[in-house]
Formats: C-alpha cells, sequence, structure tokens
C-alpha cells in the first residue's frame, strides 16, 4: 500500500475547512436566475468509507490505508431495500478503495440482481492486493461500470500524485481488465477520469481523450471507453495544498471568473443522492466531505429516505461549487456544460 505522508487536513469550527472566496454562490445563481434544486433521483452514489490502499495528494475524501472508515451490512442493506422500493436505476459506488471493505462483493452482486446498473470508481493498483487478483473477472461477470482516475499517460506526472510506482501497475491493472474484455468488447465498459496535477482547468475533454487514446494505444495497447475530466475541488488535501503553496486565492478566482451558467442544469447533485458510510445523505460526495447534509427536515438518513422530500429539494451549497460550473463543468460523469 502507498506510505504517502498524509496533509493534515484543516478544520475551523470543527467542521472541514471551505475555501476562501470573495463572491457567494448562490449570489452567482441568483443573478443568472438560476434555481439549483434536486429532480428525479437517478443515480444513488455510495461511499463505503476512507480505506484505501493509495494516499493521494489531491484526494477529497482524505483516505488511506490508516483508515477505519468502513460502511456495515446494515446500512448497505438499507441502501438496496431504497434501490428497489424507488426503482433508482444506478448504483455508483466509491471510497476509499470500495474493494476493501469486507462487503464490497455482497453489495455488487445484490445490487445487479435487483437489475441496478453498478458503477465502481476502481484505483486499479488495488487489483494487486491481497485476495483481489481475480477483480477483472469479478467486474466481468457482474457487467460492472468500471471507472478509473489515470492522471496522466506518463509515469513522472501520476506518480506525482499518487505516489511512487503507481503508473506501472495501473497500466498493467489496465492491461488486466483489457484481456477479459473491458474497453473492447460491448458491455464491458471502462471509463478513465482525469484530474489536473496542479492548480488549474482541465482541458477541453475531447482533446484530452484523444491524447490518452493514441499514447496509451501506442504505448502500451490500452484500450478504454470514455475518458471523463474532472475540476479538482478546493477542498480537503488539495485545500490544504492550495494553501501552503500560495495558490489558494488565485484558484478560487479562475474558478468564479470561469463560472458557467450553461453547466448547472447538468450538475450531479441533481440526479445523485450521495450516502456515506454511516448513511447520512447528502447532495454530492463534495459536501458530504464537508459535512454538509441535504437541506431537507426528516429525511437526513438512508433509513429516513422519503423521495417526496428529497427530489425537488433545494441544493445545499458553498464555495467550493464553483469548481463544478468553471468552464465545460465537472461531474463524476466528467464535464457537463
Amino acid at each position: 500500500m502507498t506510505k504517502n505522508p498524509l496533509i493534515q487536513i484543516q478544520r475551523r469550527n470543527g467542521k472541514p475547512a471551505l475555501p476562501d472566496s470573495r463572491v457567494s454562490f448562490d449570489e452567482h445563481l441568483k443573478m443568472q436566475d438560476l434555481d439549483l434544486r434536486a429532480s428525479k433521483i437517478e443515480i444513488l452514489q455510495l461511499n463505503v468509507g476512507k480505506l484505501c490502499n493509495q494516499a493521494c495528494k489531491h484526494c477529497h475524501v482524505d483516505a488511506s490505508p490508516t483508515r477505519t472508515e468502513i460502511i456495515g451490512r446494515e446500512t448497505i442493506d438499507h441502501c438496496l431495500e431504497v434501490m428497489r422500493k424507488h426503482s433508482i436505476p444506478t448504483l455508483d459506488i466509491t471510497g476509499g478503495a470500495p474493494e476493501l471493505i469486507p462487503d464490497f462483493r455482497y453489495l455488487v452482486t445484490e445490487a445487479k440482481n435487483s437489475g441496478a446498473l453498478v458503477m465502481v470508481r476502481h484505483n486499479l493498483t488495488v487489483m494487486f492486493e491481497e485476495n483481489q487478483k481475480d477483480l477483472p473477472d469479478f467486474f466481468a461477470e457482474n457487467a460492472v461500470e468500471v471507472v478509473s482516475s489515470l492522471p496522466y499517460f506518463q509515469e513522472q506526472q501520476t506518480d506525482a500524485q499518487r505516489g511512487s510506482g503507481v503508473f506501472e501497475k495501473s497500466v498493467e491493472a489496465l492491461k488486466h481488465l483489457n484481456a477479459v474484455g473491458y474497453g473492447v468488447e460491448q458491455g464491458l465498459v471502462l471509463n478513465l477520469v482525469y484530474n489536473p496535477v496542479g492548480a488549474f482547468l482541465p482541458p477541453e475533454q475531447a482533446s484530452i481523450e484523444a491524447d490518452f487514446r493514441r499514447e496509451l494505444r501506442k504505448r502500451y495497447g490500452i484500450e478504454f471507453n470514455n475518458l471523463f475530466t474532472i475540476t479538482n475541488m478546493p477542498i480537503a488535501r488539495f485545500l490544504d495544498w492550495l494553501r501552503s503553496s500560495g495558490n489558494e486565492q488565485s484558484y478560487m478566482n479562475r474558478l468564479v471568473n470561469s463560472f458557467n451558467p450553461a453547466t448547472v442544469e447538468g450538475l450531479m447533485c441533481r440526479n445523485t443522492l450521495s450516502v456515506d458510510w454511516l448513511g447520512n445523505l447528502y447532495d454530492c460526495d463534495f459536501n458530504q466531505m464537508l459535512e454538509i447534509p441535504v437541506n431537507v427536515s426528516n429525511a437526513q438518513h438512508i433509513s429516513e429516505f422519503d423521495v417526496r422530500e428529497l427530489e425537488g429539494r433545494r441544493i445545499a451549497t458553498n464555495s467550493h461549487c464553483f469548481g463544478c460550473t468553471a468552464g465545460s463543468g465537472s461531474s463524476c460523469g466528467g464535464a457537463v456544460g
């Protein structure tokens, strides 16, 4: 497992720190006559905990090999019940490294048996941990949609963000996924995620996807379906790096000045409900890490799920939300505008 030293996450008044911004996100919405509310819940994004075999410098979850927060079977069953009862079509499993939790395979197979599309945010190197080498076969047997972050198609940039040796393992893991049909056969979807190594916005998604496809194919014979670009959110470890490197204000100015009203309609918080390892509900995984709960009176926990209260709710926002509306926008599914 990666043993990079972790940045100490800053907190204010007992809560995770938010980026400093001289401009209100809500005011930006009002100026554009935009009202950010949830629509129909189409994706349940379940963060199963903070345990991970890596300790990436940009990680908004503050995940690492030393974390002990892991979802229990009772919370998993509540989520599965809600998905079945309300016909939520997609389960998006994230972490940490989801594969390391004891009930990961139970969660995947039960969700598939209920007819859901299952997506797993897979960091590639976890495949080489104990008892995980059969992950490609398990994914393929359950037609899991695999979403894997790869900072760049070269070793230096990838290892700078994720730790020494990560790029080499990632390439090997991608080859294993290709070998069982991922990125090659119909129905076995392998999507990559790119986020910048530094305090700048990602390039245009189609352009960087073409670069990755050309270089990974030429250098390593690797195939994939799509590449999504995601903006580094100014929270957690990345916020601490921005502050320690003197980049916080310039980065926030860049996000604010790049605000694109056309992205608001497609923001993931509108059709996605985020659940933490304890079952608490949030508008997105970023709000979850900032401990900003859903803006409702009663349905604060998956066991209290009330579709009438949750659909149409006003999304809770703060300065970090500029990260999702800058430029072409950003979501767990890539650019949105």
